[in-house]
């Protein structure tokens, strides 16, 4: 018989809202007592499971990996209490770890689409513009909902940012793709790829390091989020001293773009646009740090209780999924102390519950 558990601490059910009396109950979660004796009972502050919006299982540093490294990917983050994941590409078919309950909830996004050798070898399908409609459509139609967009790459002639495929390309990727049922989604580091994006009706935006004054206004008025991704844009520093020597241009180019990170990601929160957590784990970031993620963007500017929001009960709601409702899935994370007013709480989970089981808790794992 499925375990009962009694979540007997405050359960979060928003930013600001907090109930007691939570209970799994055949992994489902229920404000009224069962009957049952719990077979166990957990204090703490019960929020809904982290969500990653921007993370890639089943893709390492040269590209797709085995099946076995993807399920420890998607383990780490389980443990760190990630309990849905957007996938935001990936050359590696995961569909195969989807549906059950040994890993987070997977919403993916197909391969990525980039132009022809202007991005990371081994990633995305690659395609000239006159391709890209076609193959949008195709990943519309592999994926859950979302198509991944490179939107800018180095342009090596140029020896800097460059958006990846003209403008009028663009716009129709994107219509292809909601006439298919499915957002879109893009990596923009530069300035004038997000005009681009947004001229095109695009649906979100990854990184989004080149946000100007200019932007914040479209971006709040078509109601187009951004995933900032801040553990990831903390490596701009080592990949601007790699490119140096060769395009100084753009090596300059992205230590601007770095330094004013914090800066950006402020600005757009205080200007309306929404702003979800992601970590871009799975290429150079290594997997699980979703915690990392909040308390960067709680650095950065948003209150303790918005950047949990970016990871948790608004991005759940963004996404199509549930937090802490009757009857909702028992996806859930216990911390010892209220993470809205001590955030590093996140770090040290007390349990983590998927689908009404415990699959980490602290001491044990």
């Amino acid at each position: 018989m499925p375990e009962v558990i009694h979540f007997s601490g405050p359960a979060l059910t928003g930013p600001d809202r907090e109930v007691r009396g939570l209970w799994s109950v055949d992994g489902r979660l229920t404000f009224r007592k069962p009957e049952r004796v719990p077979d166990r009972v957990l204090p703490g502050w019960v929020l809904p499971g982290f969500v990653d919006a921007h993370c890639h299982i089943g893709l390492g540093p040269q590209g797709p990996v085995d099946a076995a490294t993807a399920a420890a990917q998607a383990r780490a983050d389980l443990a760190a209490g990630t309990l849905l994941i957007r996938d935001a590409g990936s050359p590696a078919d995961t569909r195969w770890m989807q549906g059950g309950g040994e890993f987070p909830v997977l919403i993916r996004a197909g391969r990525h689409v980039a132009r022809t050798r202007r991005y990371l070898r081994g990633f995305a399908h690659e395609v000239e513009p006159d391709g890209l409609v076609e193959m949008v459509r195709k990943q519309a139609r592999d994926g859950d909902g979302w198509v991944k967009l490179v939107g800018d790459w180095i342009d090596r002639g140029a020896g800097d940012l460059a958006p990846s495929f003209p403008s009028a390309v663009v716009r129709d990727a994107i219509r292809a793709a909601h006439d298919e049922g499915a957002r879109v989604t893009a990596h923009c580091f530069a300035e004038e790829t997000l005009d681009q994006m947004l001229d095109g009706g695009i649906d979100c935006i990854e990184h989004a390091t080149g946000l100007l004054p200019r932007h914040l206004s479209r971006f709040a008025e078509q109601r187009v989020p951004i995933v900032p991704t801040l553990i990831n844009i903390a490596t701009f520093p080592d990949i601007a001293a790699q490119a140096q020597p060769k395009f100084p241009r753009y090596a300059a180019h992205m230590l601007a773009l770095w330094e004013r990170r914090a800066e950006r990601v402020a600005e757009a929160f205080d200007a309306g646009v929404r702003v979800f957590a992601g970590t871009d784990a799975g290429s150079v970031i290594r997997h699980g740090r979703i915690a990392d993620e909040i308390l960067a963007l709680h650095a950065a500017g948003l209150p303790a209780a918005a950047a949990l929001d970016a990871a948790c009960w608004g991005a759940r709601e963004w996404l199509g999924a549930d937090g802490i409702s009757e009857g909702a899935r028992a996806d859930v994370v216990v911390c010892s102390a209220d993470p809205r007013t001590r955030p590093e709480a996140i770090r040290h989970l007390q349990q983590v519950v998927l689908a009404g089981r415990i699959v980490y808790e602290q001491g044990i794992n």
